[in-house]
């Protein structure tokens, strides 16, 4: 004879029958409503709209389980643009893996700023250093259509994802170089370079919550600054008379970032806030 306890246990273990029952298990596993609407919309390659219309449509096997699967892995913190694939920057869609950080927002202070500095009418040359999938660097392209973009990275898997990025948009023109920061760049001088290098301090007590990310796109050194101490040192000798660097920091390394510009030869060294609104990039230009 079956207990009411094996019974119940045998009934959790069912996969849910409609759409309305795997967004309920979901928010019950801890997702917002809009987390649990995404992943059932990426398993049922349908849009939200659609799914609103129809939660009390029944729900197939297989789907159940990816979407129970996805539900879990959520719950557990892994990041949705991971389980999903994918990630909006700057109005592409950008496709991401663990191989790259996941773009922010607030990055896109960075593209901003370096849009108001290229011109729109006459070709130049811009470098993105640590391009991670690309983001910055298509961003820039797809709105500067005469702009020589090159992007580097140390990760090959982080270039085959902006590889692969720069394909499914029509962006080709972009080029990719895999190395350390400046080094692929020998005996090469661009009208502006940006950067957001890792900026973490190794141990920071926010690094937990950033798991599932590359560390090596997060940390740099005890204080963070490593690498953009490095980028500054060496940038001088690949930008041009007038032309600019741009380097994303942490929320409070701006003093100390335009502190390192100064010192290197920077003028105008200004700061731009995010949507925080904190102070996120600081930038310079380098005499004519």
């Amino acid at each position: 004879m079956v207990s009411d306890a094996d019974q119940a246990a045998a009934m959790s273990q069912m996969p849910p029958a409609t759409i309305a029952q795997a967004l309920q298990h979901a928010r019950e596993a801890g997702l917002d409503r809009l987390d649990a609407q995404l992943i059932a919309c990426a398993v049922l390659d349908r849009s939200r709209t659609w799914l609103l219309a129809h939660d009390t449509d029944a729900l197939a096997e297989p789907d159940a389980r990816r979407i129970a699967a996805l539900v879990a892995r959520r719950a557990a913190g892994e990041p949705l643009a991971y389980l999903l694939g994918d990630q909006a920057f700057f109005g592409l869609n950008l496709r991401v893996t663990p191989d790259v950080l996941i773009p922010r927002p607030d990055t896109e202070t960075l593209v901003n700023w370096a849009l108001a500095l290229l011109p729109a009418d006459r070709p130049c040359r811009v470098a993105d250093l640590g391009t991670g999938s690309g983001a910055i660097a298509l961003a820039i392209a797809s709105q500067r259509p005469l702009a020589e973009v090159t992007a580097v990275d140390l990760s090959e898997g982080a270039l085959a994802v902006a590889r692969g990025n720069a394909a499914a948009l029509g962006l080709d023109r972009v080029r990719f170089l895999a190395g350390s920061w400046l080094t692929p760049l020998a005996g090469q001088r661009f009208d502006l370079i940006v950067s957001n290098p890792p900026y973490i301090a190794e141990g920071d007590p926010h690094l937990p919550a950033l798991r599932f990310e590359p560390t090596s796109a997060l940390t740099a050194g005890a204080d963070g600054l490593s690498d953009l101490r490095e980028i500054v040192a060496r940038a001088g000798g690949h930008i041009h008379g007038n032309g600019h660097l741009l380097l994303e920091h942490g929320y409070n390394q701006a003093d100390e970032v335009g502190q390192l510009l100064r010192a290197a030869g920077f003028t105008d060294v200004s700061t731009r806030f995010d949507l925080g609104p904190q102070p996120r990039c600081t930038g310079g230009r380098w005499p004519g």
